[in-house]
């Protein structure tokens, strides 16, 4: 009866312990900060447009003076097409507790660095702190998510659907954020204007 005493006792004890280091973590929040999602049947005029919206949790707020920047962080954005082939990069800002609603076909894939018109692809994230997609200081405290438009082929029905995914995050090493940079650099200054998307204004939703 008494090593069984004892036994409850220590279960209790790792049961406490348990929940204390949950909490902590709890607080710390989630460390993440590169993402990534696709994109299909965009720039089809059947198609409905799809969207991707990402918050910032104000994990970074501190408690600074009104007026002064509190907690800010960007998206750096990452368009690449079905050719592995990077056509868009830009970097939108996001303060604490708000959100940014970006249109796939009007914001991330309106100026395309070459004149394919993109259909499918991959877009790539980081949360950072600089606001610079090619020198990226990163920074944890931003979720997302994505609508994505399916094809739908059944008789009677709408030819396409719409389902929401979060953004899966992934590794950022070192190479791939040199690689993000480096593509996002030269799409700027060899670009003549093209290869860089555009923002909507913070809580701008739609």
């Amino acid at each position: 009866m008494k090593k069984l005493a004892v036994l409850l006792l220590l279960a209790s004890a790792v049961m406490l312990l348990g929940g204390s280091a949950l909490a902590v973590d709890d607080v710390g929040g989630d460390f993440s900060y590169y993402f990534v999602t696709y994109y299909a049947n965009a720039n089809n005029a059947k198609a409905p447009d799809a969207t991707i919206r990402i918050i910032n949790d104000g994990d970074t707020s501190t408690a600074e003076t009104e007026g002064v920047p509190n907690g800010n962080l960007w998206a750096s954005f990452y368009v690449f097409d079905d050719s592995q082939e990077l056509q868009e990069c830009c970097d939108c800002w996001i303060s604490a507790d708000g959100i940014l609603s970006e249109s796939v076909d009007k914001e991330l894939l309106a100026n395309p660095l070459t004149p394919k018109v993109n259909t499918r692809g991959v877009i790539k994230i980081i949360a950072n702190v600089n606001g610079d997609p090619t020198d990226n200081v990163v920074e944890p405290g931003l979720h997302g998510f994505a609508t994505h438009i399916q094809a739908f082929n059944v008789a009677g029905a709408s030819p396409y659907t719409t389902t929401e995914t979060p953004l899966a995050d992934a590794n950022l090493v070192s190479a791939e954020k040199s690689a993000l940079e480096s593509s996002c650099s030269f799409a700027i200054t060899l670009g003549s204007g093209h290869g860089v998307c555009s923002c909507t204004s913070e809580d701008h939703d739609f």
